[in-house]
């Protein structure tokens, strides 16, 4: 194929709706990742998106076996299976790290157990694990972006709660801040984030989804404001270039976008002049 032939059929699949619909949508998640993943980063909570990643295969094997959409089972299931993980790193001995391997390790196990049950999904494993943004629909759209003003605005209006909760909680605390209500509202915040990406970006990979960005934004930021910005702006471009690069050349979305955030990451390391976030 000449490259006039392939710079046509590009422009031509660009013309289609669906296509439409995964550029906007990864924009979208791509930029509540970022912004999300600034905070999940410096609260070393990684891991804790990582098992929320793994835990969405058990609600959606649920749903499926249950005979429901599983989207719409997916999001509740993310906010209950993430307060009670919150709930049991309050109230156990257990180090964090320990317990959260548990969790995850167990919830997709026991999830792809439940999808065997399921011979007509089993083919449709690999798009759970590492994603397909092609398949998103409008109704992904319209909640990705309710979800997205719901951030940014809860974002804006806690920043310099959310900021210096994550700096220095007790001295949070000290100041009057209802660290508990913040915590709770933001994991609720993150765990639905995870739950709408995972369409996009796969189980599997929706930690350094979340991550990615935030890490290269740190090494490129000189303030707090700065950093959440850039975050959220390099979540946003990642995303968009990974399906782009997916649809071109037909590749699995998730691992498309998660590579082109890595890049992102090598290039913001090279860069002269490179500044780590002073915390």
């Amino acid at each position: 194929m000449t490259i006039q032939a392939e710079f046509t059929r590009v422009i031509e699949l660009f013309q289609l709706p669906f296509m439409h619909r995964a550029l906007i949508g990864s924009v979208l998640t791509g930029f509540m990742g970022g912004l999300m993943g600034s905070f999940t980063v410096l609260r070393q909570l990684s891991f804790f998106s990582d098992t929320l990643g793994h835990s969405a295969l058990l609600g959606i094997s649920i749903g499926f076996l249950l005979g429901l959409d599983p989207g719409w089972v997916l999001l509740p299931f993310a906010v209950l299976f993430a307060l009670g993980v919150t709930y049991f790193l309050e109230h156990t001995r257990l180090w964090t790290d320990a317990l959260l391997n548990i969790v995850y390790s167990s919830s997709l196990a026991i999830g792809i157990i439940l999808l065997s049950f399921r011979d007509d999904y089993k083919g449709g494993i690999t798009h759970l694990l590492f994603g397909d943004i092609l398949a998103m629909r409008t109704t992904d759209l319209i909640f990705s972006g309710v979800l997205l003003v719901i951030c940014v605005i809860f974002m804006s209006l806690t920043l310099r709660s959310q900021i210096l909760l994550t700096l220095h909680e007790s001295m949070a605390i000290a100041r009057g801040v209802s660290v508990s209500a913040q915590r709770t509202a933001f994991i609720v915040l993150l765990s639905l984030v995870v739950g709408i990406s995972i369409k996009a970006i796969g189980v599997l990979l929706i930690s350094a989804f979340v991550v990615i960005p935030a890490c290269a934004a740190r090494l490129l930021s000189r303030n707090f404001v700065q950093y959440i910005l850039i975050s959220a702006s390099l979540g946003a471009l990642g995303a968009a270039i990974g399906m782009t690069v997916s649809a071109f050349f037909d590749l699995p979305s998730g691992p498309s976008i998660v590579t082109v955030q890595f890049a992102i990451f090598l290039l913001a390391m090279l860069a002269p002049n490179t500044r780590k976030l002073a915390l």
